[in-house]
């Protein structure tokens, strides 16, 4: 039991502080929305015109407050759920390249989406990566959580997202960053476990 509880809020600094700053970023953001919005959201005509720290910036805004709730609740859950894998490097790395990979993935290929805000994106890809760890750990719920996600971007991509998402953010949801956002993550666990490995090796006995 102790070990669930431990595993189900890790609490350390090292799990905690970079979701935190998260949270206050966003927090931030929403505050004081209308002094920062028009220099920092992703906004397709200001990127092209050389302002590319739009392409980070951008996921700290949110439509309205049920917005910024529902994704500050995700980043939460996401914690719970798979915090003990979180260090202050990895999971800066991790969000760094989730938020870059959705936002180059929308400007590439999603030429129609002129604005984005949200986390959303990059909490699938957080979402995917603690899937792989799961799996790391010989946890069989990582499988689960895997599939689904891809299960559900599948969906997003066929049939669109929730109307009633839509309704309640006041915004259409932009399922192609959920679909980027993973992308990001898949991409930061292979390159994760591809350094893992490579550490391993080099501190085997044969290496010695």
């Amino acid at each position: 039991m102790s070990y669930l509880l431990k595993r189900r809020f890790p609490i350390s600094i090292q799990h905690l502080l970079i979701p935190c700053f998260v949270i206050i970023l966003s927090l931030l953001a929403f505050i004081f929305e209308n002094q920062t919005i028009d220099l920092l959201v992703y906004q397709r005509s200001a990127i092209t015109n050389g302002e590319y720290w739009r392409l980070f910036t951008g996921h700290f805004f949110h439509t309205n407050k049920y917005h910024l709730m529902l994704n500050l609740a995700g980043l939460t859950m996401l914690w719970a759920l798979h915090g003990e894998f979180y260090t202050i490097k990895n999971y800066s790395l991790l969000f760094l390249v989730s938020a870059l990979t959705c936002s180059l993935g929308l400007y590439f290929f999603s030429p129609d989406l002129h604005q984005y805000v949200g986390l959303s994106g990059v909490l699938h890809g957080i979402f995917v990566w603690g899937a792989l760890m799961d799996i790391k750990q010989k946890d069989k719920t990582g499988y689960l959580l895997f599939i689904g996600v891809w299960l559900k971007i599948a969906h997003e991509q066929i049939y669109g997202a929730s109307s009633d998402v839509s309704t309640l953010i006041a915004a259409n949801v932009a399922v192609d960053a959920h679909l980027w956002g993973a992308i990001g993550g898949l991409i930061f666990s292979l390159l994760y476990f591809y350094r893992l490995q490579k550490t391993n090796m080099l501190n085997s006995p044969k290496y010695l």
